[in-house]
């Protein structure tokens, strides 16, 4: 009975991860505009960063607001190195420095909390956003750098707007996949115990100090992957894309969406994505209106705009909630 039921939740999890990725594929086969080929890539940009943020804060229960610092460490490691290690080199490699320069940055994070922590993150995407602005000889100082290439395998180039969404959708699938199986995994299980409660994760044998850096670690590396896709579909960066503000505002997509749900970060990356650009009708009065709508949100649903959706699988099917991790 019990490999039935394994092999039940197999299938399952094969059907739903091919459904994902034909989701995530299908709006370089759809859409025919650059603009909406654009927001379906910068959408799957951010769900990669709301993503991991959501292991840091929403199962890990840590508060970071280093993500854009981390982004940026990953955009200009592909911007830099892109055109002598070539784009399939830098993208892991932006990845893997910012998850190196994560695990540093934990080790003094464990030793503080809560907004303390918060401070500590802030002052790390500051110190980042200055290097980038004054090493003028390396990074380009406040004019950035310009013409980074699209990625290429062989002769064929992704340089159309939808052969590149097309690089970003199977990324973004990659990552969310591996962030899907750590979740349904004992990591997750472990993840959410420190969260509830670490002194009573410590008796049950969880290694809050082992947990806690892996959980940060992930959620910077996921950023520099993201930084290293952001460059190519921008085709330049500079330092004021990666300020402070912007990570304010992964923050919010990971709230928005559903703190500590893994299709609520990924629905709070679509809206906040989509929402200001669907906004630019009303000029300067945007902000404040996209500001609003947050508010509005946060207000009628406090959990998340996922719990609109699952009020909506609860009329469909009687169930109490749509949670895709344990």
């Amino acid at each position: 009975m019990d490999k039935i039921n394994q092999g039940m939740r197999w299938q399952k999890m094969v059907a739903g991860s091919l459904c994902g990725l034909v989701l995530l594929i299908l709006p370089s086969v759809i859409f025919k505009s650059q603009y909406f080929l654009y927001l379906s890539s910068l959408a799957c940009i951010y769900m990669i960063v709301s993503c991991g943020l959501n292991i840091t804060m929403g199962y890990a229960g840590q508060i970071s607001l280093a993500q854009a610092g981390f982004l940026g460490i990953g955009a200009y490691t592909g911007a830099l190195l892109g055109s002598t290690l070539g784009f399939w080199v830098t993208l892991p490699l932006g990845g893997l420095i910012a998850f190196v320069i994560g695990l540093g940055l934990g080790f003094p994070s464990l030793r503080v909390k809560t907004h303390f922590l918060a401070m500590v993150t802030i002052g790390f995407t500051v110190i980042v956003y200055l290097v980038l602005m004054n090493e003028q000889q390396w990074t380009g100082g406040p004019y950035g750098i310009f013409n980074i290439k699209k990625p290429s395998i062989g002769p064929f180039a992704f340089t159309s707007p939808a052969a590149y969404h097309i690089v970003v959708a199977v990324v973004t699938f990659i990552l969310l996949f591996f962030a899907f199986w750590a979740l349904n995994s004992p990591w997750g299980r472990a993840f959410k115990a420190i969260r509830e409660n670490e002194g009573r994760a410590e008796m049950l044998g969880v290694s809050i100090r082992n947990y806690k850096l892996m959980a940060f670690a992930i959620g910077a590396g996921y950023a520099g992957v993201a930084g290293g896709l952001i460059g190519p579909l921008f085709g330049y960066i500079d330092p004021t894309m990666f300020a402070l503000g912007f990570s304010f505002l992964f923050l919010l997509m990971v709230v928005v969406g559903g703190l500590g749900r893994f299709e609520g970060a990924l629905l709070g990356a679509i809206i906040v994505a989509i929402l200001p650009e669907t906004l630019r009708f009303a000029e300067q009065y945007y902000p404040i209106i996209f500001a609003l709508a947050a508010v509005l949100i946060m207000i009628f649903m406090p959990k998340g705009s996922v719990s609109f959706v699952d009020w909506v699988y609860k009329k469909l099917t009687g169930k109490e909630e749509l949670q895709l991790t344990k």
